[in-house]
């Protein structure tokens, strides 16, 4: 499975971004746990969104706190694409962003936990 993140950029304080991460390969990707993840410099890489996908219970995702009610992940199992919806950006959101994906349906918040990781996207969040 290979993973492509793209839309970082540069943005201000209290705007919008979304990311967006496709998977290729020989893959089904509703059997996969998606996530992403940010490394600010100097800083380690840290847990941001995880999302989860069942024929039972649809869609499950948990956020860090940090980013609770300002950022959305979701996916398109279809498109085999994970986004991030990034609203009211703050300075401190500045970070690369990677995406991942790990073969469990479960919601995966430690990086360890993955399998596959994409090289990450440049967020720029300026005051």
């Amino acid at each position: 499975v290979q993973l492509q993140a793209s839309g970082g950029g540069l943005v201000q304080a209290g705007n919008s971004l979304r990311l967006s991460c496709a998977a290729s390969g020989r893959t089904t990707f509703s059997n996969y746990a998606l996530g992403w993840f940010r490394q600010a410099p100097g800083k380690e890489r840290e847990f941001v969104a995880t999302s989860s996908w069942s024929g039972y219970f649809g869609d499950s995702a948990y956020y860090a706190d940090s980013v609770k009610g300002r950022f959305t992940i979701s996916r398109d199992n279809a498109k085999n694409t994970v986004y991030l919806q990034m609203n009211s950006l703050k300075p401190e959101d500045t970070a690369v962003y990677y995406c991942a994906s790990g073969y469990r349906v479960a919601l995966l918040t430690e990086s360890h936990e993955y399998d596959y990781w994409g090289r990450g996207t440049l967020v720029t969040v300026s005051s």
